[in-house]
C-alpha cells in the first residue's frame, strides 16, 4: 500500500469516528450558534497558528452565512515566511504569553447573545486558554474544538493549570491522535501527515450546515454569501451585496 494511500484510509477512519462519536456535541454546538444568531448576536471563531484556517473556512467562504465572524489575528498566524519579517518564531513565541488575548477582547462590545468558537488541537497554549475563559468571563458560551487525546495527555501551559476542555461548555473532539500527524516512515523520527485540517474542515461545515437547519426551524432565513461563479445565476452580484450590507449591519451593536 502506498504511502498516499494509506494516509487516505487513516483520516477516512477519523472522519467515520468523527461522525461516530461527536455528532451530539455538534449538534448542542449548533444550538448555541443558532441561538446567538436568531436573536441578533455573533458567532466568533479564534484560532492561532493554523488553526486560523479554519476560522476561515467558515467565514467567509461560499455558503457561509451572517452571524459568524472570524477573529483572525494576524500576530499569531500570519508566518508562511518562516524566517526573517513575519517568520514562525514570533507567532510560537506571542502565543505562549498571558495577557495577550484579553487585549484582543478588549477592542469588542460584546453583546447579550455572542457566544465564541475557540480552536486548537493541542488546546493547552496560554493565547487559547485565555481567549475561551475571557469569553466566558463575559457571558459568552464557549465552544471548544481540539483533539482531546492531545489536550487531555499534555502538561498545561497556563499558569491556572487550565486547558481548552476545562474552559468550554461544548467540547468537539476532532479524533486527532496526539501530535497530529499519522504516518510514520522508517528513517524518519518524526511523523508527517497530518490530519486536523481536514477533520477540523468537516468539523465547521457540519456546524455551519447543523446551524443553518436549526435556523430555518425557527423561521429565520439566514443572508447567505453566494457562489460568484455558479454558471447562469445573474442573481449572485445582488445577493453578494445583500450579504456585505446585512453583514455590516450585524456587527453594530460590537462598536456602539
Amino acid at each position: 500500500m502506498s504511502a498516499a494511500s494509506s494516509y487516505f484510509d487513516k483520516t477516512i477512519a477519523l472522519l467515520q469516528s468523527l461522525k461516530a462519536n461527536e455528532l451530539e456535541n455538534i449538534d448542542k454546538a449548533a444550538e448555541i450558534c443558532a441561538n446567538s444568531i436568531a436573536n441578533k448576536g455573533l458567532v466568533f471563531l479564534f484560532g492561532n497558528g493554523h488553526s486560523r484556517m479554519m476560522c476561515e473556512e467558515m467565514t467567509p467562504r461560499q455558503g457561509c452565512f451572517v452571524g459568524f465572524v472570524a477573529m483572525v489575528e494576524l500576530s499569531l498566524s500570519n508566518h508562511a515566511n518562516i524566517v526573517g519579517t513575519n517568520g514562525l518564531r514570533a507567532p510560537l513565541t506571542l502565543e505562549k504569553f498571558e495577557g495577550y488575548s484579553e487585549q484582543i477582547l478588549r477592542g469588542f462590545k460584546f453583546g447579550p447573545h455572542d457566544s465564541m468558537i475557540v480552536i486548537s488541537t493541542s488546546g493547552i497554549r496560554p493565547v487559547i486558554v485565555e481567549m475561551a475563559a475571557g469569553a466566558q468571563s463575559r457571558g459568552l458560551p464557549v465552544v471548544g474544538i481540539c483533539s482531546r487525546k492531545h489536550c487531555e495527555q499534555s502538561v498545561p501551559a497556563h499558569s491556572s493549570g487550565k486547558k481548552l476542555i476545562d474552559v468550554s461548555d461544548v467540547v468537539i473532539d476532532n479524533q486527532c491522535p496526539p501530535g497530529d500527524c499519522v504516518m510514520e516512515f522508517e528513517g524518519l523520527e518524526w511523523r508527517t501527515g497530518p490530519t486536523s485540517t481536514v477533520t477540523g474542515g468537516m468539523i465547521i461545515n457540519m456546524l455551519r450546515t447543523a446551524t443553518a437547519e436549526k435556523l430555518l426551524a425557527r423561521g429565520h432565513k439566514p443572508t447567505l454569501l453566494p457562489s460568484h461563479q455558479f454558471i447562469g445565476n445573474t442573481s449572485a452580484e445582488t445577493q453578494l451585496e445583500l450579504f456585505y450590507e446585512e453583514y455590516r449591519k450585524s456587527l453594530r451593536h460590537l462598536y456602539e
